[in-house]
Order: structure tokens, then C-alpha cells, then sequence
């Protein structure tokens, strides 16, 4: 009886080697460009401001076998706002909007993984602006993955979520009309496995 139960404990602990092992570790591919961060949001109500964070860095886990397991971690240099305008870009850094001086960095840490069967992702974490927290929800999917031509193995994903400004301590967008209230996001996120 002994031995058997050895043998179990060896075998359920194989299994868990085994199953821990297929999870894989991928850092963003921001050397070669392969990621992005952008935003839009409506100006006046009369168009659509598009923007992007120039400068940021993240990782990610994912397990074929238990796709919940995943974890998503991305930090943004705030001041690498880029609106393709000069002096707009000043005053989207200034304590008005995004306080650079003050929170460098924007950060979101992901809470949970869901795969929903038909391809989608509902992916939630805790997402830092302006120096508050807040939980965010990202609707996600998984674009693909495999080799790639340089010896490497890569896997992407795509996301989109939005928020208020205000909720984030934002005061500048109390300035601009109803319309103006909500940014999106879009996430474009090329990992390479490590």
C-alpha cells in the first residue's frame, strides 16, 4: 500500500511538472516595433483625436493547457504621449492632464484571463493613471502564433477597453465638451517567447 501511494504522489507530481512546463514566458517585442498602445478620443464631438505611447515596456505568460493561468504586465512612459502635435503633446504632459513630472508611469497588471470559446478574451487588471487604480476590462482576442523567421517564437494578441478621464484625476478633460469623456484604447501586443 505504501509503495502504491509513493507512486501516485511521484506520478501527481510529474503531471504537475508537466503542466507547469507549458506555461511560456514572452517579453513585448518593442525593439523591433512590434507592439503598440494607441488611443482616440473625440474632440468636440466633432471628430476623432488619434494618438499613441511611443515608450513602454511589458510581458506576458500564457498556457495552451490553462489559458486562465495567463498574466499580462505592460508599464507606459507617459511622457512618450505622441498626438502628432508639439504643443498639444506639452499640454497633454502637464499637471492638467497627465502630471508626467509627477506619475511617469502609467501601469496596468492583469487580474484575470477568460477565455470565452468563440475566440474572445475578456481580460481584467488593475490599470494606474495619474496615480490612481482603477479595474479595467479588456476585450481581447488572440491574433496567433508560431515561428518566426529569426529562430525566435512569437504569440500576439489585440485589445480594446476605454475609461474616463475623470475618474483618473484627470481635470483638464472637464474643459472639453460631453463628447470628450471617454478615451479608447487599442492594444496591439507581438510577444517574443524567452
Amino acid at each position: 500500500m505504501k509503495k502504491i501511494l509513493i507512486l501516485l504522489v511521484a506520478g501527481l507530481m510529474n503531471i504537475t511538472a508537466i503542466n507547469s512546463a507549458q506555461a511560456e514566458d514572452y517579453i513585448l517585442d518593442i525593439e523591433g516595433a512590434h507592439a503598440f498602445i494607441n488611443f482616440k478620443v473625440k474632440h468636440l464631438g466633432y471628430s476623432w483625436l488619434y494618438g499613441r505611447f511611443n515608450t513602454f515596456t511589458g510581458k506576458f505568460s500564457y498556457d495552451e493547457l490553462n489559458p486562465s493561468a495567463a498574466t499580462v504586465e505592460i508599464e507606459i512612459d507617459t511622457n512618450s504621449i505622441d498626438s502628432n502635435h508639439v504643443k498639444r503633446d506639452k499640454h497633454l504632459r502637464d499637471d492638467e492632464f497627465l502630471d508626467v513630472k509627477e506619475f511617469p508611469k502609467s501601469t496596468f497588471v492583469s487580474t484575470s484571463f477568460n477565455e470565452t470559446g468563440d475566440g474572445k478574451i475578456i481580460l481584467k487588471g488593475d490599470f494606474t493613471l495619474n496615480g490612481v487604480t482603477k479595474n479595467i476590462t479588456i476585450n481581447a482576442e488572440h491574433i496567433g502564433h508560431g515561428d518566426d523567421p529569426w529562430g525566435g517564437y512569437r504569440r500576439g494578441f489585440y485589445g480594446t477597453t476605454s475609461f474616463k478621464p475623470a475618474e483618473y484625476g484627470l481635470g483638464g478633460m472637464d474643459k472639453l465638451n460631453a463628447d470628450s469623456a471617454e478615451v479608447f484604447l487599442e492594444l496591439s501586443l507581438e510577444g517574443i517567447r524567452q
